[in-house]
């Protein structure tokens, strides 16, 4: 069935092929629908602010406990992961009745977290025990869990589901994780300190917000080997990637820092609201949406004129730290 929001393009295309013009085939991109929501974790307030992304306003919001963190997505959508370090849990939110379906104690001191694209798994970065554990969401419990570097805190799956990515912060390094087996494959050097980790869309390569060392690192995953370190604002926390760019929260500038991954230079600096942690971008790769910290707020930069075009005040506290848009 076409979306709603589709149809006006796909008439529009119409016309101009009955008047004889040129008209480009749509791709997998512009056809993506646009995410409807933002599911925000607020660590100061104990709670998850649910955002509507087409008027950028708070709709509505989950008390959660815990000091919430980590969030992350199932495939469909449906169901929002959440990690509370405070209380050592991983929580189950119901995404479209906004209640909690479950509430599973995991580890000492879960943080970073993501969904497999692949498989009903979600895998929790433990800081404190040094390691990942997965969990199987269609069954509520823990399957497995595998050793990691030091402090492990952003986490990333590939997009064909095979292989896991942790930051390490206090190992300065990444470990690689073969997903199918939940074994570690090889730890890889990367900045000082890094936090949050992204894979980009080809699996290729992983990159890193190194909050020490004030870079992020570009790191090939087929040769584990580091591909380029670029410097970005203060105290980098985190990165989404969209249409060839890399957006780098800087929680010490109050900015976004802009990388052309083709380049590997930064092209442009974003002025966002105090303290930005969690940042992600939509499938289209039209909007990227950034988590204020001290702010406490939610903001909508434009990809494609690199400014600020919305925001809206959330919860206190919002970190936002990992895929937050459904």
């Amino acid at each position: 069935m076409t979306t709603v929001w589709l149809r006006p393009i796909l008439t529009a295309i119409a016309v101009l092929q009955v008047l004889g013009w040129d008209t480009p085939a749509l791709t997998a991109e512009a056809t993506q629908e646009p995410p409807r929501q933002a599911f925000v974790t607020n660590q100061l307030g104990d709670s998850l602010s649910v955002v509507d992304l087409t008027t950028m306003t708070a709709s509505a919001e989950l008390a959660v406990g815990g000091k919430p963190a980590g969030i992350a997505m199932s495939r469909s959508g449906d169901k929002a992961f959440i990690t509370s370090p405070d209380s050592g849990e991983l929580v189950v939110v119901a995404a479209q009745a906004l209640r909690i379906e479950s509430r599973l104690h995991i580890g000492q001191g879960p943080l970073g977290i993501a969904a497999n694209p692949a498989t009903d798994l979600v895998y929790v970065a433990d800081w404190y025990a040094h390691k990942l554990i997965a969990y199987d969401a269609k069954d509520n419990k823990i399957s497995g869990e595998v050793g990691t570097g030091k402090s492990p805190s952003g986490v990333a799956v590939a997009p064909d589901g095979n292989m896991i990515v942790t930051a390490n912060r206090e190992d300065d390094s990444i470990s690689l994780i073969d997903a199918n087996t939940l074994q570690h494959i090889a730890d890889v050097k990367v900045g000082s300190h890094p936090f949050g980790v992204t894979i980009d869309a080809a699996g290729k390569f992983a990159y890193t917000a190194n909050v020490q060392s004030n870079d992020i690192t570009v790191v090939d995953l087929a040769t584990r080997t580091i591909a380029a370190t670029v410097k970005v604002g203060q105290r980098p926390y985190a990165i989404a990637l969209a249409k060839g760019l890399a957006f780098v929260t800087n929680q010490g500038s109050s900015t976004v820092s802009v990388v052309d991954l083709g380049t590997r230079v930064v092209i442009k600096t974003i002025r966002v609201g105090t303290y930005p942690e969690g940042i992600a971008a939509d499938a289209a790769g039209w909007f990227v949406y950034v988590a204020c910290w001290s702010e406490n707020t939610l903001e909508r930069i434009d990809v494609g004129t690199l400014g600020v075009t919305g925001k809206t005040t959330v919860g206190d506290g919002p970190r936002a730290f990992g895929s937050f848009l459904r």
